[in-house]
């Protein structure tokens, strides 16, 4: 049948299965915004504060469905408002498909109104991008995003789309999508047999899990592997719930901010098995020692990550899942009494602990955890209160944390926060933010409040961008160069004003009983603001540069 680009466009988002876009409407995606009104009870739109919220509330309606994330902008400021949201995604491997609209084709390359190269720009964080001048070419370009951002290892693609390629008429014929199979192509026997005999050897073993099994949706066979090599488990802050962390081997985050007993021990262990990781400068500290006693066996799906930013010993390429599917029945089961009794001692004197009066990021964290059961989505901003979310909540389940990591976001969290509830409307979701990130994309309040999202906004506010305050305070003398926040800003009028509930707490008794009205909260957003020291430190710490055996807390500090 013979259709416009906008029609297209709508037909192929009914095709993927599309039941939900987020976006903000301008003169070049008009005809787009057109037909979305004719398909309205087809596909939800959510109109955000700012194309930024967008692109993250798609986001997060990916990390926590696992299924792409869309998100529409018109040309110009439209567009370029998208690509800190798209290089989040980038960075964190995160399916999204972006569609921007720009000016028509005889307005390009002159300047125009509202004209931007969007496809330049984003060409370093997408994995692929397309601009579409002939809507002859539109369905099957659009069918080539949705499949790009799904295939192998995840990610965003932007798909521009001239004014005119929307407007003029071409042939649609709807396609049956055909399901993406896992990259098992790649894992070869040899290379798996390798990694069965290493960890056959192995006397000291532990396994570090990142967001690459969580994509895969492993968490069974990671269980599984653990329970067979009878190893400690660690993970990055990526890979939160591929392991449960309420199991008795899993020993807390690695690297810079991770437990002492998971930076002791993988500084100790000799295999390392390293499950949908990156080896960011996080997890590493000082490269050259970390884990100097180990032979490292990386398992990943993209073959760029081998020996990028550490070398390893042996490695098996392709997807977590079918990975670990093949490799867990050619492993016996292992027994490393003296190894595990060794870790345990380490978590027993380096428990994670923090003061035992006032209100204090830690203490927030666990009071959620506390009320949810540990049966929340979490979501948080980046800073002091990201970490504090990654140490004290026990993530069991995956797809439970979502957080910029990669590219670490401030601002991120709100927007995610509307995707997750959005797709999950009977899950809690909680957003952590501090008050710096706070401030980045407040206006989203009011999103959530129109469409009657009743998400809670924790917000541990120290008056400080708490995490450069931090460093200023370790590493720089004290000068506190343009980190205080102290400026008389009432986030609880704020939210009122958005039309959400807004409360204040300021200790330990008023948090608790304040939550606990929040979580039953039905129909609009509520704003925590939860006043806490300004000095409130995250520990442990791995100082920059140094092994992340040098791991030190306050207490390390004050002998």
């Amino acid at each position: 049948m013979l259709l416009t680009g906008a029609q297209i466009v709508i037909e192929c988002l009914k095709e993927q299965g599309v039941d939900t876009v987020f976006g903000y409407p301008g003169g070049a995606i008009l005809n787009v915004y057109d037909e979305l009104y004719k398909h309205r009870d087809e596909i939800k739109h959510v109109l955000t504060s700012h194309e930024q919220g967008a692109s993250h509330a798609a986001d997060g309606y990916a990390r926590s469905t696992g299924k792409v994330g869309v998100c529409l902008a018109t040309s110009g400021p439209g567009a370029t408002n998208l690509v800190t949201g798209i290089a989040t995604a980038y960075m964190d491997s995160v399916p999204m498909v972006a569609i921007t609209c720009n000016v028509t084709v005889p307005l390009l390359g002159k300047d125009s109104f509202q004209e931007i190269d969007i496809k330049g720009i984003t060409l370093p964080i997408t994995k692929h991008n397309f601009i579409v001048k002939d809507v002859k070419e539109l369905a099957e370009v659009m069918r080539r995003a949705f499949r790009i951002a799904q295939k192998g290892r995840p990610g965003p693609v932007l798909v521009d789309i001239t004014k005119d390629a929307t407007a003029n008429k071409a042939e649609y014929e709807k396609a049956d999508i055909e399901p993406i199979g896992r990259q098992e192509d790649s894992i070869t026997e040899e290379s798996l047999a390798t990694a069965a005999e290493m960890i056959r050897q192995a006397k000291k073993p532990y396994i570090f899990v990142g967001g690459g099994a969580v994509i895969s949706g492993a968490s069974e066979e990671v269980t599984e592997l653990a329970e067979k090599m009878d190893a400690p488990v660690c993970d990055t802050l990526m890979g939160k719930g591929a392991f449960p962390g309420t199991d008795a081997k899993y020993t807390g985050m690695l690297g810079m901010h991770g437990t002492k007993t998971s930076n002791l021990g993988v500084s100790e262990c000799d295999l390392l098995v390293a499950v949908g990781v990156r080896f960011s400068d996080r997890v590493l500290g000082n490269a050259a020692k970390f884990a100097s006693n180990a032979k490292i066996l990386q398992l990943d799906i993209d073959p760029a990550e081998i020996n990028k930013n550490i070398v390893v010993d042996a490695s098996v390429i392709g997807d977590i899942k079918s990975i670990l599917q093949r490799l867990n029945p050619m492993l016996e089961k292992q027994e490393h009494p003296e190894w595990m009794a060794h870790i345990r001692e380490y978590q027993e004197k380096y428990p994670m602990k923090y003061p035992e009066a006032g209100l204090s990021g830690p203490f927030v964290i666990e009071e959620i955890y506390r009320q949810t059961k540990g049966d929340a989505i979490m979501v948080t901003e980046v800073g002091q209160h990201q970490m504090w979310a990654a140490q004290y909540y026990k993530y069991s389940k995956p797809r439970t944390l979502l957080t910029s990591g990669g590219l670490g976001t401030m601002g991120y969290g709100l927007g995610a926060a509307i995707g997750a509830k959005t797709a999950n409307p009977d899950q809690v979701v909680v957003n952590i933010a501090g008050d710096g990130c706070f401030r980045m994309n407040m206006n989203e309040v009011a999103t959530a409040a129109r469409e009657k999202l009743p998400l809670i906004e924790v917000i541990v506010n120290n008056h400080v961008l708490g995490m450069v305050r931090q460093w200023q305070d370790l590493f720089y003398e004290q000068r506190y160069s343009a980190t205080v926040l102290d400026d008389g800003v009432d986030f609880v009028k704020l939210a009122e004003a958005m039309g959400a509930d807004g409360y204040r707490a300021t200790n330990r008794e008023e948090f608790a009983e304040i939550f606990t009205k929040a979580l039953q909260n039905t129909d609009k957003p509520v704003v925590i603001d939860c006043i806490i020291d300004s000095d409130d430190k995250v520990w442990p710490m791995v100082a920059p540069g140094a092994a992340i055996s040098e791991v030190f807390t306050a207490e390390d500090l004050s002998k």
